[in-house]
């Protein structure tokens, strides 16, 4: 018998590797857990798939050195495989944007192929005897990264991590020595982009904390650009730096500590003219070896330009949640200054680590998005289609939204864009009919008490919309029964509210819906967060991120592990991936109604009829690059479809993968969103009943569904000459394990427990299926497998 995947790594690669010099003396092998667990949707219901770990990640550990330089990851396959077969998910583990490692390697125990980041050539195979030792592998790597790992500024790289190496997640580590590779490569600028939830501060707080061990930090200044980022990140390095971390004021400059922690607005920004900044009177130049701007995405350029002109021989690192490329036909000027400045300075990210990675991954939520269509004035046009003109606004009631007197239809615009409405056209029945609608998708999904955010125009939108939203749970908790607990909803904004957010975060019965404009778009972290909405226009790639980027933080705690972008502007148009930027104006052109004009009138227009329509549930699918792609359910069925008859080729075919369980799930990885597609497969099609190779072959092959409990009924019916030779204990013991196929499909076949159940047992257990005539336990488990799809 072949080796399967466990066994030829005890048994075939182990030894192997071990020979070759990976025995932790120079060579470390680790198994390290590369996934935290997908988020899936399983009857009905969210749980976690389980985690991922790479087969083998090797680390090179020089002389003198406590810390490992992880150089490749090893992806095996069982020995009757060949062994270019884990290629492809080796080189995209080992990817840079992934592992930040040069080499990826597929083995079947026998023979090996290699793949080379730094020439981009894969090899032919070779014999494992002729694996690369520790010694050769640190060559190479010390010349793929041009520096030495004996040279002084390679020091924090083979300096321990402060809390041990599973302090930090794999991509964290990744993040970390991809800074630490361009400083002992004496380079001293760096970009990271990781999507918000990933753990930045801790990336910097651990760049800071190994750079101080080995010696090398004199003054560390940590920018943030509001209190909330700064409170956050100085409690992330005190629990590195103690006291040595401080908060920087207005009234103490905290020069005594090594960290210095500040906003853009204590540093203060100068003009030539100007010497009297925060930053010029307390700071000499060069005063600092390090500085670290978060949320540099955030802040234009002249809001920290001057901290790094002045501290030019510091090594200065940027942090951001915004990949570097849009998919999106236009953007404003400003976010390409943005970008542009980022990388004209810092030049591309040493690392990235996106939305779709960490939703792999499971680090993120599950994204899911609804998306609605507004119509105005019985359907006579969609608002995002169509401006609406003086001429169907005369069917309504026109007020100064201000002064509350009426104005003149001829004292308005020709006509209003879509991206004006609530801001220079004011529409309560708009306004309703959105609230409305969102209020009874909520109550829909459960109860409407759910942890949400609504991003509106502007302040006067956000209390609007607050107002209807705390009128409609009213009227449902009179409804229902429910006793009311207020304020169900609150306006949180430059004004006000900003002393509830603690309420948001919490397990209280009250505040589960913040309405805002724009002061939780970023800096807050509330990680029970169930839903973000779109009500005001988004024409920033950058500020969207930011948006959504409020709910992807998982919450295992209060059991929050999946989040839904309800939108109704059409703002997850922004949402894609490498399609380069270019320039549009600084607004949206739509027609003639989308300029803002200085001390214009703003008009409130009453009776007009509104109502909202589904406009489809779609997926966020990851991509190569590690962003997300919106697909709808047709779209994502025929993407499946033509992965299946891509591996499969027919039904037979995916019958013949199916009952191997290496090769399905080589097949369910290779799906556009991975293992979870056939379960969101399922869930949209509400057949929880059926294994999951009917969900798949009726999507690819237009075969016919049969539920779990119909299959096993069909086996007994169809295989009574296969079964009547057998022991009376042997027949039992395979009806008993069809039985178990019937509760919860194959997945429960090839269970390390099945064969102890109680129902298997008391027929007989392993035992009685070594009875089997045509081989043992394990043949007559495949043989049921084989049998149950058989027709």
């Amino acid at each position: 018998m072949t080796l399967n995947e466990a066994d030829t790594r005890a048994k075939l690669i182990d030894p192997a590797l071990r020979s070759r010099g990976w025995n932790g003396d120079r060579g470390v092998i680790r198994r390290e857990q590369t996934s935290a667990g997908a988020v899936q949707i399983i009857n009905g219901k969210l749980c976690r798939s389980d985690s991922k770990t790479a087969d083998y990640t090797l680390s090179i550990l020089p002389s003198n050195s406590e810390q490992p330089v992880k150089v490749a990851i090893i992806e095996a396959k069982a020995e009757q495989y060949p062994p270019t077969r884990g290629l492809q998910q080796a080189k995209q583990t080992a990817d840079v944007n992934r592992h930040n490692v040069p080499f990826a390697y597929s083995s079947n125990g026998h023979l090996f192929v290699e793949y080379d980041a730094s020439t981009g050539l894969t090899t032919e195979p070779k014999p494992l005897s002729e694996f690369p030792t520790p010694e050769e592998l640190q060559r190479r790597y010390e010349e793929y990264k041009d520096f030495k790992l004996d040279h002084p500024d390679a020091v924090p790289l083979l300096t321990p991590y402060y809390g041990g190496q599973d302090s930090v997640r794999y991509y964290q580590d990744a993040a970390v020595r991809s800074v630490l590779e361009k400083i002992a490569k004496g380079e001293n600028r760096a970009l990271l982009s990781l999507a918000t939830g990933t753990g930045k501060t801790l990336i910097a707080v651990n760049i800071l904390k190994r750079i101080a061990d080995a010696g090398q930090l004199r003054k560390a200044l940590f920018i943030c650009d509001r209190d909330v980022l700064r409170n956050q990140g100085l409690a992330a390095l005190k629990q590195a730096f103690s006291s040595d971390a401080a908060q920087a004021t207005t009234g103490n400059p905290e020069k005594n500590a090594r960290v210095i922690v500040a906003t853009y607005q204590t540093l203060g920004i100068a003009t030539e003219e100007d010497d009297s900044s925060f930053l010029r009177t307390h700071y000499p130049e060069n005063y600092f070896s390090h500085v670290i701007i978060d949320e540099c995405h955030r802040s234009a350029w002249n809001k920290w330009s001057e901290v790094l002109t002045r501290n030019p021989d510091a090594v200065q690192i940027g942090l951001t949640a915004t990949p570097r490329q849009f998919e999106y036909m236009e953007v404003p000027a400003e976010d390409q200054k943005i970008t542009n400045d980022n990388i004209l300075y810092f030049s591309f990210p040493a690392y990235e680590y996106g939305i779709g990675p960490g939703i792999d991954d499971g680090y993120l939520a599950l994204m899911q998005v609804e998306r609605r269509e507004t119509f105005i004035q019985q359907n006579v046009f969609s608002e995002r289609e169509k401006n609406v003109t003086r001429t169907e606004l005369g069917s309504g009631t026109l007020r100064d939204a201000l002064t509350g007197e009426e104005v003149d239809i001829g004292d308005v615009r020709e006509e209003y864009g879509a991206p004006t409405f609530e801001q220079r056209l004011v529409m309560p029945d708009r306004v309703h009919a959105m609230c409305e609608d969102l209020f009874q998708l909520l109550a829909n999904d459960g109860d409407p008490r759910q942890k949400t955010i609504i991003f509106c125009v502007n302040i006067a939108h956000a209390n609007r919309v607050q107002i209807e939203m705390n009128n409609l749970y009213a009227q449902w908790c009179n409804g229902n029964g429910v006793v009311r607990n207020d304020p169900y909803a609150f306006s949180c904004t430059a004004e006000s509210g900003r002393e509830y957010i603690s309420e948001l975060r919490g397990n209280g019965t009250r505040y589960f819906v913040a309405t805002t404009a724009e002061l939780l778009t970023t800096g807050v972290d509330v990680p029970v967060v169930e839903n973000i909405v779109f009500f005001r226009y988004v024409n920033s790639p950058i500020m969207f991120q930011q948006m959504i980027g409020r709910g992807t933080r998982i919450d295992e705690a209060k059991g929050k592990l999946a989040f839904t972008i309800c939108d109704y502007t059409d703002a997850t148009r922004l949402m894609g991936s490498d399609l380069k930027l270019r320039i549009s104006g600084s607004e949206p052109q739509n027609g003639g109604g989308s300029c803002k004009r200085e001390n214009e009138q703003i008009i409130e227009v009453q009776g007009m009829q509104v109502h909202v329509s589904p406009a489809g549930k779609f997926i966020a699918v990851s991509t190569d690059d590690g962003n997300i792609d919106l697909v709808s359910i047709e779209e994502y069925e025929r993407r499946v479809k033509d992965a299946l008859v891509d591996e499969a080729g027919d039904l037979d075919g995916l019958k013949d993968l199916w009952v191997d369980p290496e090769r399905r799930q080589g097949t369910m990885r290779k799906l556009p969103d991975n293992t979870r597609s056939a379960n969101l497969l399922r869930e949209f099609a509400a057949m929880y009943d059926y294994d999951l190779f009917d969900v798949l072959a009726r999507v690819a092959f237009g075969f016919r569904p049969r539920t779990r409990a119909e299959r096993a009924e069909a086996f007994v019916a169809n295989n009574r000459q296969w079964l009547e030779p057998m022991q009376d204990q042997t027949r039992n013991t395979v009806l008993a394990v069809v039985s178990q196929f019937g509760k919860g499909g194959i997945e429960n076949l090839e269970h390390r427990s099945m064969l102890s159940t109680p129902e298997v047992v008391n027929a007989g257990g392993s035992k009685a299926l070594h009875g089997y005539p045509h081989g043992d336990a394990g043949d007559a488990l495949v043989e049921v497998k084989r049998r149950l799809f058989g027709g």
